[in-house]
């Protein structure tokens, strides 16, 4: 079964305008899947996740490079990172030809850029996360229903939004992840960065998801864990990289006010954070103290996932003043900002949005559009003047 990426059309009109594409996106996001759905009938594959095929190519690049003709998938490029400057060789001999080399990489790192630097003007970037709220609404648990934020919300937590759990309904999740972080561990991280003690980085993964949706406050991480913060730098710097977690920076342009300066945390994955905080069935987590704030971690990050997936040019911000005023998030798009407040209830109160109103009061130099409450309920009302409550699903379709 394939459920299909909102991702694919901007792809084929890029592979029509560029001579290469590059999808990145953290490790079993559907990458290889997609590429191979889309250009399988007219590209010919090949992974370097494959030990001799990667030994080939990282022995002779040159050689390997001349073995295969144009039209061709090179998956899980970073392995054989020189293999670049080749394909450049390959374009600039025949730079009219459009949609010859179609490239994955599954972590981030350097990646991105070493491919911008190289091969500048010649290739297009995309960036795929985990299925997004319309894809997941694609799959059969979910497609012979009337399923409402709640549901999805739900089944994101104990399914994750990896195509793999999502599409085969008989995988033991829990077993799904413990795979996933034991490759991600050996295979992303160990082989590549000297990380310290292993078992300590765990044990930050797992700390990071108990405080999910919280400021970033690497001080008591370090007096919790007995490590220095230019060690949790370090590791932040990996997880925020290979796309595991989402740093959300605070808004603060000169707005002459006391800000927090320090980022909060998100997982790009509610699921992944519920596997590490041990909350396994519907029940566990809708009465844990963290379905607040998983459920702000849902709604961040299917907000990035749109952005992400479709290249929308919006940017994400939070806010919390000396004075206790706090937005959950702040969308800026078109020069404007939109506060949003996100709450875990079925039933909106007034007091929800005090937090927006305060925000316009205070700060009347911005440029402040439409205020915006999430919750769980699927009603969409006038709250106040230019202040609606709605659900998810509106505030993703108008991103």
């Amino acid at each position: 079964m394939y459920i299909q990426r909102g991702m694919e059309k901007n792809i084929i009109k890029a592979s029509k305008q560029f001579p290469a594409i590059a999808v990145t996106g953290p490790r079993q996001s559907g990458k290889s899947t997609m590429l191979r759905k889309v250009f399988g009938k007219t590209h010919k594959y090949i992974t370097f996740d494959d030990p001799i095929i990667r030994e080939r190519a990282v022995a002779d690049p040159k050689l390997f490079f001349s073995t295969f003709e144009d039209n061709v998938i090179l998956d899980e490029i970073q392995y054989v990172p020189q293999i670049t400057s080749y394909i450049k060789i390959a374009i600039d001999e025949k730079r009219n030809l459009k949609g010859r080399y179609i490239l994955t990489g599954s972590q981030q790192f350097h990646l991105i850029k070493h491919l911008g630097d190289s091969l500048a003007g010649r290739i297009a970037l995309f960036e795929l996360m985990p299925f997004d709220y319309e894809e997941k609404c694609s799959l059969p648990a979910l497609k012979k229903k009337i399923f409402t934020t709640k549901d999805i919300f739900i089944h994101s937590c104990m399914r994750s939004s990896y195509p793999q759990p999502n599409i085969e309904s008989k995988i033991d999740i829990n077993n799904w992840i413990s795979g996933y972080f034991q490759t991600y561990l050996e295979r992303d991280i160990k082989s590549i960065f000297d990380i310290g003690n292993l078992r300590d980085f765990q044990r930050f993964l797992q700390l990071l998801a108990a405080r999910c949706s919280q400021i970033l406050n690497l001080s008591a991480f370090s007096a919790d864990l007995g490590v220095t913060v230019n060690t949790l730098k370090r590791w932040i710097s990996v997880l925020e990289a290979s796309r595991i977690i989402y740093l959300l920076n605070p808004y603060y342009n000169n707005l002459g006010k006391r800000i927090t300066k320090a980022p909060k945390v998100y997982f790009l994955d509610c699921g992944l954070a519920c596997y590490l905080t041990g909350i396994n069935n519907r029940e566990t987590l809708l009465n844990s103290p963290l379905a607040g704030p998983l459920f702000e971690n849902f709604c961040i990050q299917e907000t990035l996932k749109q952005i992400l997936n479709y290249q929308k040019n919006v940017r994400l911000y939070y806010i919390r003043t000396n004075n206790n005023l706090e937005i959950d998030l702040i969308i800026e798009k078109n020069g404007e900002l939109y506060p949003c407040e996100i709450k875990f209830n079925m039933t909106p109160k007034l007091s929800d949005i005090s937090n927006v109103e305060r925000f316009k009061s205070i700060f009347t130099k911005l440029k402040i559009g439409e205020g915006r409450l999430i919750s769980l309920s699927e009603e969409t009302a006038k709250l106040k003047e230019n202040i609606t409550m709605e659900p998810l699903r509106n505030l993703i379709e108008w991103i």
